[in-house]
């Protein structure tokens, strides 16, 4: 490839240019939500910086394939294996069958992700689809001796392995080990750090979806899924893993045991982390009652790409503190753009050569660790630089394919929205009598027309292509 892509790779904690499995090919995999309840903004900060990731890789020449699962089915309400399966828990909020909560939140998911621009992944793979993978693996984990059965579920014997906390250095190890002693005891465990691959109905009685295994009718612990889900349609190898950070212990930590113990070798090379969205009281969480959707932003007034370009005003692997007034304030200046792009003509041919610099300046800010925010400056530059308008308009269509803040778009309204045919007439009328008037030297009667149309709302802007006009 031209352009190296570098971003920060969890696992050894450096910047590194990725150099995929299969040369020119990405396999991708996100893990998804868990479909108990609506999606917050903060979950959605990650699904927007992982979105970007895919386009500025298919932007940079890669071939990509990515791969989502859908939990629908044993991830708990703590990450420990313990609390309540999350799906049961939404199912009895709302008075409906586990499967019924699975399908709703789902298509709320997928509907919040566009109006995000969010790209659906190539593949959508829920966990239920999925139980004779889990079983298979599970199975060949207990033949190689890093599982066994206990109290009637399947655990996985971390003990087995050389590092199991393979994203932390040893300080960490040991911070991470106080903290999992605070775990309520699974008294079946040999080791505190071990994690269930498969309940059964000895750890609860109520669980909703149960299937017939070899160690008993029971369903799958949360950790198993990524693995089969990632293996069954990426192969033995993943290039990039992605998730937020909270996803890095216990669950990343789990993947990575389970895979390369079940694999016998390295699984997956590069692991892309996003920080959490945070507001004056801390992280985001569905745990603490109201929280905030995408649906409720919109409700309060704000366009939805106004909050990814919140999101990509900052670095993915900074925290990002929300609040409703920096939300105001990026509204504005995101009007002020589209404005701006609205404003420029599409007449004339492409300068190839400021096309072919700025196509370049814009590729190397995405490939240095997903800089987003210069990204966008990029866009400020170029509306600013000395080029032509239509230069401006297909290097900001070509950008928007990563972006996807909806730039490209202003060129079919021209910032004319609530214009109706009566007062665009009217003010194409007086466009071409200003234009008289500056002819004949009149310049006192141009400038009382433009005043005349700014007084109704319009702005006159004079180009190199000719007059463009908004609504104010």
């Amino acid at each position: 490839m031209e352009n190296k892509f570098r971003f920060y790779n969890t696992l050894t904690r450096t910047v590194e240019t990725v150099v995929p499995h299969e040369d020119g090919k990405i396999a991708m995999y996100t893990c998804g939500p868990t479909v108990y309840h609506f999606a917050h903004i903060g979950n959605l900060r990650s699904y927007i910086m992982e979105d970007v990731l895919e386009k500025s890789l298919r932007f940079a020449g890669y071939e990509v394939k990515r791969v989502m699962n859908i939990t629908d089915v044993g991830h708990l309400s703590s990450d420990a294996d313990t609390g309540e399966d999350k799906m049961l828990k939404g199912a009895k909020r709302e008075h409906k069958t586990v499967m019924e909560i699975a399908k709703f939140y789902t298509d709320a998911f997928f509907e919040d992700c566009k109006k995000l621009n969010i790209k659906t992944p190539d593949v959508v793979e829920p966990a239920t689809n999925c139980i004779p993978e889990f079983i298979h693996m599970i199975e060949v984990l207990l033949e190689k001796g890093y599982a066994y059965t206990a109290g009637g579920n399947v655990y996985f014997d971390t003990s087995k392995l050389k590092d199991y906390y393979v994203f932390s250095s040893q300080s960490e190890k040991e911070l991470l080990v106080g903290v999992r002693e605070d775990v309520e005891e699974d008294v079946n465990k040999k080791n505190k750090n071990d994690f269930v691959l498969w309940f059964t109905k000895s750890k609860f009685e109520d669980q909703a979806l149960k299937w017939e295994s070899p160690w008993g009718v029971g369903y799958p612990g949360w950790h198993i899924e990524c693995s089969c889900i990632g293996i069954k349609h990426l192969g033995e190898y993943m290039d990039i893993h992605c998730g937020g950070v909270d996803n890095i212990f216990p669950h990343h930590t789990n993947e990575i045991a389970q895979s390369e113990s079940y694999l016998g070798h390295e699984w997956c090379k590069y692991w892309f982390h996003v920080q959490h969205l945070n507001d004056k009281a801390g992280k985001m969480s569905k745990s603490k009652g109201d929280f905030l959707t995408v649906s409720l932003l919109q409700e309060k007034g704000y366009d939805p790409v106004v909050y990814r370009m919140f999101c990509l005003q900052s670095h993915y692997r900074k925290p990002l503190e929300f609040s409703y007034e920096a939300l105001d304030n990026m509204s504005a200046a995101y009007k002020k753009l589209v404005r701006k792009i609205a404003d420029l003509g599409d007449e004339g041919t492409v300068d190839q050569e400021q096309y072919d610099l700025y196509r370049e300046k814009f590729q190397e800010a995405l490939c240095s660790d997903l800089n987003t925010s210069m990204a966008i400056t990029i866009v400020y530059d170029l509306l600013k630089a000395d080029m032509n308008d239509k230069t401006k308009r297909e290097l900001i269509r070509e950008f928007d394919q990563v972006l996807s803040l909806n730039l490209a778009a202003a060129e079919t309204d021209g910032g004319k929205d609530g214009v109706d045919e009566e007062l665009e007439r009217f003010v194409l009328a007086k466009i071409e009598e200003r234009k008289a008037a500056k002819k004949e030297k009149d310049f006192a009667k141009a400038d009382a027309i433009r005043e005349e149309l700014l007084e109704k709302g319009i702005v006159l802007k004079d180009t190199r292509e000719g007059v463009v006009w908004h609504k104010a």
